[in-house]
């Protein structure tokens, strides 16, 4: 339906571009990895002749919602530290913020984990290795 209402939006730059946000908006929040994809395509192209800072607010966040989807928790992060530089109270960017550090924290305490056990099972082969000599 939104891609529908995009495409046929007539009337004034304004009116299109609210239709290519919420448009946008549903692309970034989708299941379908492809359709994140274009929604982040979207906003990346629309994001450079976007003045108001409330709509630069509002489009860096949905990039913001796409990386991390996508899982680039990294470029997510710089995206909504942006969002807050223009409205440092926004509570949907400070609990966007909080999960992205979260799942940051969750892979690192994973990696180590996995990086350990790795450890562990060389340990393990050398020493049966050397045991059987």
């Amino acid at each position: 339906g939104c891609e529908k209402e995009a495409a046929e939006a007539n009337g004034s730059d304004e009116s299109k571009n609210e239709c290519l946000t919420r448009f946008s908006w549903a692309l970034v929040h989708s299941r379908r990895t492809e359709d994140v994809e274009r929604g982040i395509a979207m906003l990346e192209a629309s994001i450079a002749s976007t003045t108001d800072p409330l709509k630069m607010r509002e489009k860096l966040y949905l990039l913001a919602v796409g990386h991390f989807r996508r899982g680039d928790y990294s470029r997510s992060r710089e995206l909504v530290e942006q969002c807050l530089m223009v409205e440092p109270e926004w509570r949907q960017a400070q609990s966007l913020k909080k999960a992205i550090e979260d799942r940051i924290t969750k892979d690192g305490v994973i990696g180590i984990g996995i990086a350990v056990s790795a450890a562990g099972l060389i340990a393990g082969g050398i020493a049966a290795a050397l045991s059987r000599k």
